[in-house]
């Protein structure tokens, strides 16, 4: 298990394994989100199985698969309002973590600026500079 933190709330990972949900608890983390869709993945991990595993641990478990084609304003709204009715530090997960960091760099702009932005992904190991131009736009229209 690989849980980098972006912001003190806010973790992302690589795919979790159901075994790591005890630990994933004993970290903090109140809520994890699956990003990742259940067609990448064997049965073995599919959210069904993590969900059970996560949620035995006492936590809460949300399903919001993302891909590029998916990777919508409403999804980006739905991600950050989750993470933001979250009691606790959320993790989500993905195949390597960096979808997760885009949705939440995504739902970020206009509410930071693009430099604190990248420099939280940067941190936790995800260099997504080549999104600068889409967050400041994203973040002229907000604003």
């Amino acid at each position: 298990m690989d849980i980098r933190p972006i912001t003190d709330r806010y973790s992302v990972s690589p795919q979790i394994d159901p075994e790591d949900a005890a630990a994933i608890k004993e970290s903090g983390i109140t809520t994890v989100i699956c990003n990742r869709p259940d067609a990448e993945v064997p049965p073995s991990h599919q959210s069904d199985a993590v969900r059970a595993a996560i949620e035995a641990e006492g936590m809460r478990f949300e399903v919001l698969p993302i891909t590029h084609q998916t990777m919508t304003p409403d999804r980006i709204a739905q991600q950050t309002a989750i993470v933001e009715a979250s009691d606790g530090p959320v993790l989500a997960y993905c195949a390597s973590g960096t979808r997760c960091s885009i949705v939440w760099a995504l739902g970020q702009a206009g509410q930071q600026s693009a430099d604190e932005i990248l420099a939280a992904a940067g941190r936790a190991g995800y260099d997504l500079t080549a999104l600068r131009p889409t967050l400041e736009a994203a973040a002229a229209a907000k604003g």
